[in-house]
């Protein structure tokens, strides 16, 4: 039997146009939630009945960035690309990404997707394997960092996607670049979050990029049920006096000490242990003079991040009263630098992003004083 005109001229139009309207597609089409997070709060998942694509937004992607809000749209099938879409649109899933933070790195390697990643900024300070293996290759190329991007070798490069940061604002610099060059971008804002499993949580964004929505949140709900399960573990053990902490060393004769809210201070708190300056419930780190952060630290059990410092020594080298702080006599003070690169950079702001729980392992281990293994943390000896 023929087929009938009719159904010849419909599966010639689908063919042909993919999504009915899309010319004229707006944010605002997309009503239909796809993902809501759970633990993080900058980004969504939306779709529409409209066609097969989706819809990601990402709000406040940096600091001091209330109501910013950015789109990008990833096209599926046949989808055509709308006229004049206020964001950026990608066809989904995404081969070729370039990541300007090892945090993203993380996002996909922890969904296994490295092998989509073409270039990075600071190939040096990355941990993956992967990634460190495929650079020495010349496979992953080095894109530079900041204003002094490489824009010759991404254009020679054209990847699918680039992944920015934005620490006080967007850098018109690189995005009117990048636009002139039509290459995609949107800012990622996982460094934004202040749960551990909202950090964490980005995982999905990358997963939906390519097109592996469910195992991104597949892996999210592992991490999520091996953090909440220690943390159960160490509340109900937790003795009454917790362990006070002391985080960071100075820089430049000025300690910043962070919010009550913030990212670390909450992993203290699941870890068993007591921020040693709760009186910042703002929403930023603020600065204390040195003397009032030595006694501080004159007060904590517990001193941890202390930045570069390896040893007491190069810790008391910084200032010599150091060396009379409890912490430092009672040898507990730890660093999270353990996993480095040979240039310097720390595993604890790659995969740690994505693996809060064994980060939460870890502080379990420093505030009981064990001699139990740790993944990234050392004692400073």
């Amino acid at each position: 039997m023929k087929p009938s005109a009719s159904i010849l001229f419909a599966l010639f139009a689908a063919l042909l146009c993919g999504c009915a309207g899309s010319s004229s597609l707006l944010p605002g089409d997309f009503s239909e939630s796809i993902y809501t997070p759970s633990h993080a709060s900058g980004f969504e998942i939306r779709a529409t009945d409209r066609c097969a694509s989706t819809l990601v937004t990402i709000r406040n992607p940096w600091q001091g960035g209330a109501d910013v809000e950015q789109h990008l749209l990833l096209l599926r099938g046949n989808d055509l690309p709308p006229e004049s879409f206020p964001g950026q649109v990608v066809h989904a899933p995404v081969h070729r990404i370039v990541c300007m933070s090892t945090s993203h790195v993380a996002l996909f390697g922890a969904i296994g997707q490295e092998s989509r990643i073409c270039g990075v900024s600071g190939l040096d300070y990355i941990s993956n394997p992967w990634i460190r293996e495929h650079g020495l290759r010349g496979e992953i190329r080095d894109v530079g960092y900041d204003t002094n991007l490489n824009f010759e070798l991404l254009s020679a490069m054209r990847p699918d996607l680039i992944l920015l940061y934005g620490v006080t604002g967007e850098n018109t610099v690189i995005t009117r670049k990048l636009e002139e060059l039509a290459i995609p971008y949107i800012y990622i804002g996982d460094y934004m979050e202040e749960s551990p499993l909202g950090k964490a949580e980005w995982m999905v964004v990358a997963a939906e990029l390519c097109d592996l929505r469910e195992a991104g949140i597949d892996t999210l709900r592992r991490i999520a049920a091996d953090y909440n399960r220690i943390r159960e573990q160490i509340a109900r053990k937790t003795p009454e006096h917790r362990p006070r902490v002391m985080l960071n060393t100075p820089y430049r004769d000025t300690w910043f000490m962070p919010s009550t809210r913030s990212y670390m201070v909450r992993l203290i708190e699941d870890a068993g242990g007591a921020y040693i300056y709760p009186q910042n419930d703002s929403n930023a780190s603020v600065a204390v003079d040195m003397e009032e952060a030595y006694l501080l630290a004159s007060k904590a059990d517990c001193w941890i991040n202390v930045g570069a410092c390896n040893t007491l020594r190069e810790l008391t080298a910084q200032n010599p009263k150091f060396a009379s702080v409890p912490a430092v006599r009672n040898r507990r003070v730890w660093n999270n630098n353990r996993l480095r690169t040979p240039a310097g950079g720390s595993d604890f702001w790659e995969s740690g992003v994505v693996r809060p729980d064994r980060i939460l392992e870890d502080l379990r281990t420093v505030f009981e004083d064990s001699d139990a293994p740790t993944l990234y943390y050392q004692r400073l000896e």
